[in-house]
């Protein structure tokens, strides 16, 4: 009995915890100091909360068949190993197991269904690229003739820095080395990689603030993630500037309003410039919550693995 209790407890903590976590991180101000480990911290709430979720689905469902949760995961799968399907299982232990599964399922299904549409998406952008821009091999970059201000990448094997000519002409050849190096920066990250989860996950659960809050906060650790490369080679001040040039509108008189394109881009900018002191035990923290996080899940889930491959219990 106790067993199943640290069981059941060990995979519901990152359900209980995970929703406060995502509460704290979506409003502190250290994660803009240091994207990075706010990140991870992000991805671990996230993972550690659907893995948890499987896992207590798991632990209820197989608790009739012996005393110990890996040892009831091994005959749930001897059982249907030999044909005897669900044999000791009662309707609320079937249905905690229909929960698992499906869970899986369902997940899955938004993942697959994210990827392939992103994959689609990039293919399009890639077709279109080659077909209107032209390539420039000064910058390695290619530039698309429109004059409004552009810069992204498409990442992949072959990735691709597609500028415009508006930005061409806005900007001096240092600032405009500042957004190359800021955009290769997400393309050799394959930051679409990181951020594809979170898009599948708020899919999934659209109602789930966690999602919700992880979904907008990601996006805008990743930019600047890549800020802080290009940083490390052209400064803070020229890096800012950059950025304000590139997100203020111009007026048809030819003057400029300093309203930036969105608030992602005033922190952006103002994180630049603040310098703030960044004390290396805040994302040792980090890290270690995430480590924590994580661990109660995997303990759980690969148990019964651990118990098979390693003590052959």
């Amino acid at each position: 009995m106790i067993g199943w209790l640290v069981a059941a407890g060990v995979a519901l903590a990152p359900i209980a915890f995970g929703g406060r976590v995502a509460r704290r991180l979506a409003g502190a101000a250290w994660t803009y100091r240091h994207p990075r480990a706010a990140l991870v911290l992000w991805q671990a709430s996230c993972l550690a909360g659907g893995l948890g979720a499987v896992g207590i689905g798991l632990v209820a469902a197989v608790a009739p068949l012996a005393a110990v949760f890996p040892h009831g995961m091994h005959a749930l799968a001897g059982q249907i190993a030999a044909g005897q399907g669900l044999d000791g299982l009662g309707p609320p232990h079937v249905v905690a197991l229909a929960w698992s599964v499906g869970l899986i399922v369902w997940l899955l299904v938004h993942t697959t269904g994210v990827t392939v549409k992103t994959a689609a998406r990039q293919r399009r952008q890639r077709l279109l690229v080659d077909v209107v821009a032209d390539h420039s091999p000064v910058h390695d970059a290619y530039v698309l003739p429109t004059r409004e201000r552009v810069a992204y990448c498409l990442p992949g094997r072959r990735e691709r820095v597609v500028l415009s000519q508006g930005t061409l002409d806005l900007l001096s050849l240092q600032e405009l080395e500042a957004v190359l190096q800021h955009e290769r920066a997400h393309a050799r990250g394959r930051h679409d990689l990181v951020l594809l989860p979170f898009v599948a996950l708020v899919q999934a659960f659209p109602w789930l603030p966690a999602a919700r809050e992880a979904r907008a906060a990601v996006p805008v650790l990743l930019e600047m993630m890549a800020d802080d490369h290009a940083r490390r080679a052209h400064g803070e001040i020229l890096l800012a500037r950059t950025l304000v040039r590139m997100a203020t509108p111009a007026l048809d008189d030819g003057a400029a309003t300093l309203a930036l394109a969105d608030a992602a881009v005033a922190e952006r900018v103002a994180r630049l410039l603040r310098r703030p002191e960044r004390p290396r035990w805040v994302p040792a923290a980090a890290y270690s919550a995430a480590t924590l996080l994580l661990s109660g899940p995997f303990a759980v889930l690969l148990a019964p693995l651990l118990c098979l491959t390693i003590w052959n219990i």
